[in-house]
């Protein structure tokens, strides 16, 4: 019909078309992000796509929601819902009048007719294949003469050539199936909205789509498409089919019931946008060294489809975790500060002692221990850094050293410890051990350590007492010195 190039077809040009039927899963994360990389590795056009002619599945918001969670990611494209292209809008149910131009060019030439049967009609056919033990054919049931199509009843290919397909795919490498997968298809539905079988064939096509990534399910389809190529006389575009997502255990797909959840709840949990960037690229795609730490633009400059994977890849989320916690590690010290301070709970701020400096001190000992936001919250509230930002209750006998029978043998270590700290350098934790020090080997570290850290913190758990002077400072170092050698007088 039409062997022309498409329009824009003079460069790499790549599309994620999600329907907006619910959230942004994990899976279709990774294909818009493998299709925006090798975009962007190629000097080519991402665009994003929206394919929403199943009315009845579409939920309200869900193209905002697509848009959001692209953009946190930082995956940005040329064209989209909010970006006409030159072929014209990105929403396919803004695209009607061209899927029926291109439905009249194939009843023009043969390869397009209504369908004549009702449900209850085709019914039976279903049901005497099965009766006859083979597989449901609708061409089978192809009538001889056709109606002129008035758009009341559902457009079916005439599917030409019935034959076996041969297709190659980058990450398959050659495929083929028999005729049996061939099938007069339907194109635009009695609604007026096209399938997806058509509609995405015909945007590709007038969008100057190149390269098509999705998931393995749609193998089996792709003689149906290829059929529908055939007959509108378009040149296929390349296959590039990603592998699936599995369980940790690789015994599945990773679906809802394994966890599966909103891209944006990642956001909320508090994982970075070039975490879990980093983290999708490389499930089901290998840059062949071993290098695990990327950048985006280090991914833009590495990603190659030919190292995409064909085994399927599990979704560890220890893994990210981990890969959250480095680039946390990477970022500056008031990138790390605004981080904690944004998870912190309101009612944490309003704290007698609360100050900046305090955070900001105590942030290598919460990074040390945490790989996400959510940690950080939950760090606090359960009071595991109360003692930075409120004076410490405790009992007194919590102060003693195990070595003592008594918690007065703790007071005059305590006392001396005060004294040597009155004019020790608070610069950093090394300076006010270094002052310490020469005391703890004389009486024993823990005999002075123990009862000093109890002092500062009230904890038995709690980092080392000279980490804990210099988050508190000096002057709130020997107060709460103080306070605990009048405690053991009580």
């Amino acid at each position: 019909m039409d062997n022309n190039p498409s329009p824009t077809n003079n460069k790499i040009v790549t599309r994620f078309a999600p329907s907006p039927t619910g959230f942004m899963h994990i899976g279709g994360v990774r294909t818009a992000l493998f299709a925006y990389l090798y975009a962007r590795k190629q000097g080519g056009k991402f665009i994003l796509r929206i394919e929403d002619t199943d009315k009845a599945r579409e939920l309200a918001g869900s193209i905002a929601h697509i848009q959001e969670s692209l953009r946190w990611l930082g995956i940005s494209w040329d064209y989209g819902p909010d970006k006409p292209g030159p072929f014209g809008s990105c929403v396919q149910s803004e695209r009607l009048p061209s899927y029926r131009a291109w439905a009249e060019k194939l009843i023009t030439a043969g390869f397009a007719y209504p369908d004549p049967y009702t449900e209850e009609q085709v019914a039976v056919f279903r049901e005497q294949a099965t009766k006859e033990n083979r597989p449901f054919l609708y061409r089978q049931h192809r009538p001889s003469t056709f109606e002129t199509w008035d758009g009341t009843k559902p457009l079916r290919l005439k599917a030409p050539a019935i034959k076996r397909y041969h297709w190659h795919d980058v990450t398959r490498g050659e495929l083929s199936a028999g005729e049996e997968m061939v099938d007069d298809v339907v194109l635009i539905k009695s609604d007026g909205y096209p399938t997806y079988n058509f509609a995405h064939i015909i945007d590709d096509y007038e969008m100057g789509v190149t390269h098509i990534m999705r998931g393995d399910e749609f193998i089996a389809s792709t003689p149906k498409f290829l059929s529908i190529y055939d007959a509108l006389g378009f040149a296929y575009p390349t296959f590039v089919t990603l592998p699936p997502i599995l369980r940790d255990d690789r015994t599945k797909k990773l679906g809802k019931r394994d966890g599966a959840k909103d891209i944006l709840e990642y956001r909320t949990e508090g994982y970075l946008p070039e975490a879990m960037v980093n983290f999708l690229a490389l499930i089901g795609w290998n840059p062949g060294t071993d290098q695990e730490l990327f950048t985006t633009e280090e991914l833009i400059a590495a990603f190659d489809i030919r190292k995409i994977q064909r085994a399927g890849a599990a979704f560890n989320e220890t893994k990210l975790l981990w890969m959250n916690k480095q680039h946390l590690l990477r970022k500056s010290q008031d990138e790390q500060f605004s981080y904690v301070l944004n998870a912190l709970p309101p009612t944490l701020l309003a704290q007698p002692q609360y100050s900046e400096q305090r955070l900001k001190r105590l942030l290598p000992t919460i990074l040390e221990r945490v790989s996400v936001a959510v940690e950080v919250a939950e760090a606090f509230a359960v009071g595991e850094y109360d003692y930075v930002f409120a004076s410490p209750a405790y009992d007194q006998s919590l102060l003693r050293w195990k070595n003592d029978t008594s918690v007065v043998a703790v007071k005059p270590r305590l006392e001396h410890a005060k004294t040597l700290l009155v004019t020790a350098d608070f610069s950093n934790a090394e300076t006010i051990k270094a002052s310490l020090w020469p005391y703890t080997d004389e009486v024993g570290r823990g005999e002075i350590l123990w009862p000093l850290r109890v002092a500062l913190s009230g904890k038995e758990r709690s980092p080392d007492p000279f980490t804990l002077a210099y988050i508190l400072g000096k002057e709130e170092t020997l107060l709460r010195i103080e306070k605990a050698c009048a405690k053991i007088g009580e």
